[in-house]
């Protein structure tokens, strides 16, 4: 979304956030593929969707999108790695070349919008198509994971950035430029706030085994304080009060406050959303019409790669922002031209 907001819609003063964003994207979706390998099962079959296609299976649609995604962050990280200052002096043409890919920035700016959008839709319909569990089966899904995404994303880099901030010298913001892009996120989540009222609240309607019975574990079930407070009160409803209220938006603890609780709330949604389709289940049987309530509780195995995937996240993020600049909204803007030394270098 900022790459396409600087390269597409021509919003420059949004760069150098653009610049952190990817980055962290980059991180994200390679701790997504950490743990997709941990969880096939067969983490040495996982180049098989990528040889073997199921155009048919939206899980697949998701698979490519992912690792073309990952791709097009790769690429668009490139000029971050060329312009490290330990790159410019040890791999001069090195350097002059990954600068170069800056060229190619709005095509991976579309190509990333598209693709980064289609997984997410993708993801929401591999849920969405799945009519033997009618909790999930409903098209609002794909909607709903696109926005909540939108909203989620550019929280997490504009909290990402404030807390390293405040760690480190070393990074540098802009206060008014994270300033617009808090008040953006939060009419991202009025937006986000309607559809999802309507989507679970429009299965009320009409009885239906195990949809209404999965949305009565959500709103009042097991999952009910998961639901009311941990989605809509802390992380729709607050946020958007702090973030549209100007004098509490300005308040940087209370910012922060209301972009941890955003992260926090989509946090929840796609927890919600995997345990409801799961927790109650149906007999196939004409006589087994009553409802099986399941539980479900975090392994130790689970808790642990989880933790240590995280912990690699994390430590990349602050390798970037020592070494690599990330986080520095100074940052000169990278030239439509090579620069002279970087073009002798190469030979451009």
């Amino acid at each position: 979304m900022l790459s396409a907001a600087v390269y597409l819609l021509g919003l420059k003063q949004f760069q150098s956030v653009a610049r952190t964003a990817v980055y962290i994207g980059l991180i994200c979706y390679s701790v997504a593929m950490m743990m997709l390998l941990m969880d096939i099962g067969r983490p040495d079959r996982f180049w098989h969707g990528f040889v073997f296609w199921n155009p048919h299976s939206p899980l697949w649609e998701v698979t490519m999108c992912v690792g073309l995604y990952f791709t097009v962050l790769t690429l668009e990280v490139l000029p971050i790695f060329g312009q490290a200052d330990f790159v410019k002096r040890y791999l001069p043409w090195l350097s002059g070349r990954l600068i170069h890919v800056h060229h190619f920035a709005p095509i991976l700016a579309i190509a990333g919008l598209l693709l980064s959008m289609l997984h997410q839709s993708s993801l929401g319909a591999t849920y969405g198509v799945l009519l033997a569990r009618p909790i999930w089966y409903r098209p609002g899904l794909a909607v709903l994971f696109i926005v909540s995404a939108m909203a989620a994303g550019p929280s997490l880099t504009v909290l990402a950035s404030k807390v390293a901030a405040r760690l480190t010298p070393l990074a540098k913001v802009n206060e008014d430029l994270l300033e617009q892009l808090a008040k953006f996120i939060g009419w991202v989540l009025i937006a986000y706030l309607y559809l999802r009222f309507w989507d679970a609240f429009s299965m009320s309607y009409t009885y239906e085994p195990a949809r209404s019975e999965g949305l009565q574990m959500l709103t009042r079930g097991k999952l009910a304080f998961n639901f009311w407070f941990g989605e809509i009160l802390l992380g729709i409803i607050i946020p958007i009060v702090i973030l549209l209220t100007g004098r509490l938006r300005r308040r940087q603890g209370l910012q922060m406050l209301a972009l941890a609780l955003v992260i926090g709330g989509l946090i929840a949604y796609r927890w919600d959303t995997n345990m409801v389709g799961q927790l109650v289940v149906f007999s196939n049987l004409p006589q087994g019409l009553t409802p099986v309530y399941t539980q479900y509780t975090p392994s130790l195995i689970e808790l642990t790669v989880g933790a240590g995937v995280i912990a690699y996240a994390m430590l990349a993020f602050t390798i970037g922002v020592r070494y690599l600049r990330v986080v520095d909204y100074e940052e000169v803007e990278l030239p439509v031209e090579l620069p002279q030394e970087v073009a002798v270098a190469t030979g451009d």
